[in-house]
């Protein structure tokens, strides 16, 4: 038979459970709240954004305490796989604190539970961070200023307060928090003890420029920047020639202060067809299709390189590194027979110069045409007949007459395809700016794909390209993307600006113009060298002889 076993309850178990759950009310826990003026759920703090509010604090007894810290903290976090278990790093790259007056503080330092205490707070978010935020060697100095500027929020943050994906992992998390904290001094050399704390996160977009176009060699495997296929009509027949397509990087796309909008950019797309005989037409393209990935970069390590150029996860690093990618579709564009336009490059054999000939769907009729054309025929013929007399000295000799040249060859075809990005699908994903730090970055490509149909009837081949894209955020135009009061600091800016601009328009002086060429010509390089022998052994004045 199945034992039965009976659980009691001891009247001294039930009593102390019953006294922690009656302390429970009759004593609550203190409160500490961090209140942020003019902020909401989705707000988006930029550069120089303001980050001000006030810190309550109540208690329901009295609390002795010492201090009270208010900090604002950027912290980046990674996880790794590690021989046995995850592996996190976490590096703090920005930490404000807030001065707190000791007129704030009350006397004694005693929170008593009948009143409150409220403390205020200022931040100003920088522009970059100080030199100690990136203590590590890197391969350059651009990357050091790189890793100086303020990464965005990307990762918890986004999935705990948008309806938005960031398009970042989980081992990826990059977070903006204002921390509140009230410590105790239980003895003069021991350490102080935290009695409350509060956090609350907000969303940081700082302000990104345009940077200049990367640098792509054959060792950057991201990017492909050039693609060549031969074009055939069906599987088992000859190639009727071979199709290069081939792109540089855009223009960056500028997301507006809050993320919510963007900019739009173009990529040009230069198609070159060197067919395998003269009358062997250009193919038609007939799709391009488009997709951005966003590479999220991560490392339990420093990194000391651009991690998107090169080959970041390749064997033999020490480092635990890894990288996250994942696309988001762009609409599907059908290029038409006017957009589409392809125009011949043909050469002299008697020269090897290459002519440009008009657009093959534009081709003129008119006599000037046929004139020049006939002239140009006279002219190759004699040039091509000469060439052949000074080759073949035998054969004129043996009176064989020479060969009649061939009609000029069309060498290839050229067509330059432009692909419109009107805006970022930023209704259902957010998109973090391009950026690198130390231990994470955000690197996106476009990818560029072209079908192409060699004859009517024949099939589709598929080129694609992968091209650098960079993201970057427009600077706040008026009043301080973050809380009120940066209007006035860049209207200030402004009017000074404007002021310098006029004084530089204004001619100086004809004193202040002698000055400064003065000092031009004070700072100007010199050349130090060794005196020709001329004037080596002349220890006179000029002009006058030894006698």
């Amino acid at each position: 038979m199945p034992v039965r076993t009976s659980m009691s309850t001891s009247p001294s178990e039930a009593s102390s459970s019953l006294s922690a759950h009656a302390r429970k009310f009759v004593f609550p826990r203190s409160d500490i709240q961090i209140h942020l003026k003019n902020h909401f759920k989705t707000k988006t703090y930029t550069s120089s954004s303001i980050v001000s509010g006030d810190v309550s604090i109540s208690t329901q007894r009295d609390v002795r305490f010492d201090s009270i810290e208010i900090i604002l903290l950027g912290t980046a976090r990674t996880k790794t796989d590690g021989y046995s278990a995850p592996h996190e790093s976490t590096h703090t790259f920005l930490k404000l604190t807030m001065p707190i007056s000791e007129s704030v503080y009350p006397v004694p330092r005693v929170l008593e539970g009948a009143r409150g205490l409220s403390v205020p707070f200022h931040f100003v978010l920088p522009n970059f961070l100080t030199i100690g935020a990136c203590t590590h060697k890197v391969e350059s100095d651009q990357l050091k200023g790189q890793h100086l500027c303020l990464p965005p929020s990307m990762g918890s943050w986004a999935r705990g307060n948008w309806e938005k994906d960031d398009l970042s992992p989980q081992m990826a998390d990059i977070e903006y928090t204002v921390r509140a904290r009230v410590w105790k001094q239980p003895e003069l050399q021991a350490r102080p003890i935290k009695i409350m704390e509060s956090v609350k996160s907000i969303q940081v977009l700082p302000t990104f420029q345009e940077d200049a176009p990367l640098s792509i060699t054959k060792n950057d495997r991201l990017y492909c920047m050039s693609k060549t296929k031969s074009i055939r009509k069906n599987l088992l027949s000859t190639k009727l020639g071979k199709l290069t397509v081939s792109a540089e990087q855009p223009r960056a796309i500028m997301l507006r202060p809050d993320g919510q909008l963007s900019t739009g950019t173009t990529a040009q797309i230069d198609l070159k067809f060197e067919p395998v005989c003269a009358g062997a037409a250009p193919p038609k393209v007939t799709a391009v299709s488009s997709k951005i990935t966003a590479h999220t970069y991560y490392s339990g390590g420093p990194i000391n390189s651009r991690p998107n150029m090169g080959d970041f996860v390749k064997p033999g690093i020490s480092d635990r590194r890894g990288v996250y990618s994942t696309s988001v579709s762009l609409p599907t564009m059908t290029p038409t027979p006017e957009t589409q336009t392809w125009t011949a490059h043909q050469a002299r054999r008697d020269s090897g110069y290459f002519t440009d000939t008009a657009p093959e769907n534009t081709a003129s009729e008119g006599e000037e045409d046929d004139d020049n054309d006939r002239q140009h025929r006279r002219r190759r013929r004699r040039t091509s007949t000469a060439f052949a007399n000074l080759v073949r000295p035998s054969k004129q000799q043996q009176g064989q007459p020479p060969p009649r040249p061939s009609p000029s060859t069309t060498v290839y075809h050229t067509s330059t395809t432009h692909l419109p990005i009107a805006r970022l699908p930023t209704s259902k994903k957010f998109f973090v700016p391009t950026f690198h730090s130390c231990i994470t970055s955000r690197a996106y490509t476009l990818h560029v794909s072209l079908q192409v149909a060699g004859s009517a009837g024949s099939g589709n081949t598929t080129l694609s390209l992968a091209l650098p894209l960079q993201i970057g955020v427009e600077p706040p135009s008026g009043g301080g993307g973050g809380g009120g009061g940066g209007g006035n600091i860049r209207r200030r800016a402004g009017a000074a600006a404007t002021t310098t601009r006029g004084e530089e328009e204004a001619l100086p002086s004809f004193e202040d113009a002698v000055e400064d060429a003065a000092v031009d010509e004070f700072f100007r390089p010199r050349v130090l060298s060794v005196p020709e022998v001329a004037f080596m052994e002349t220890s006179v004045l000029p002009g006058y002889g030894v006698r």
